[in-house]
């Protein structure tokens, strides 16, 4: 029986599902929205909401300038905190990735400091109010041509480019 067996396999072992989720969480943090299977984003909505959370619970650590600290006791703890839930942040994400720029430069962008100092930061205030969760948004696109699976668009709500996601879902549903 599955009674409280969490978690989809895929057909994948666990060395292989690993390395999809990171390679997927890694686009979702470089891009902020990516397209993907359902069952798959459903899978990698529970390990992108754990990296934001991981970074929220730094709290007002996040984003206070560290030289702003006039305690050097109080600038070596908030210091510390900082650097741990970045490393374990690090050790499941890339540590960088390359994307094409639309005038035809490669960027490369180093995932954990974007994901701390842009992508965390716009969902303090639903941390500090205990929301708990709801960083990502799954929209369904429609099936995908050739083996009619279900796609979906997964994306980090509040993201610059959110309206025209849900615009592109409405027309194509």
């Amino acid at each position: 029986m599955r009674h409280r067996k969490s978690g989809r396999k895929f057909g994948r072992n666990t060395s292989h599902r690993r390395a999809m989720f990171r390679n997927l969480a890694g686009n979702l943090v470089l891009h902020e929205r990516i397209e993907t299977t359902d069952a798959k984003a459903k899978e990698l909505r529970r390990v992108a909401e754990r990296l934001v959370t991981r970074a929220l619970r730094l709290g007002d650590d996040l984003t206070v300038d560290l030289n702003a600290i006039k305690d050097e006791q109080e600038r070596q703890n908030a210091l510390a905190r900082r650097i741990h839930a970045q490393r374990q942040v690090a050790a499941f994400l890339p540590k960088r990735l390359c994307r094409t720029l639309p005038d035809g430069t490669i960027e490369e962008v180093d995932l954990v400091q974007k994901l701390f100092r842009e992508i965390a930061p716009r969902y303090l205030e639903r941390a500090k109010a205990n929301q708990g969760g709801g960083y990502t948004r799954i929209l369904k696109i429609g099936p995908r041509r050739g083996d009619n699976a279900p796609m979906s668009l997964i994306e980090f709500v509040g993201s610059e480019s959110a309206p025209a996601a849900a615009e592109a879902a409405s027309t194509e549903g």
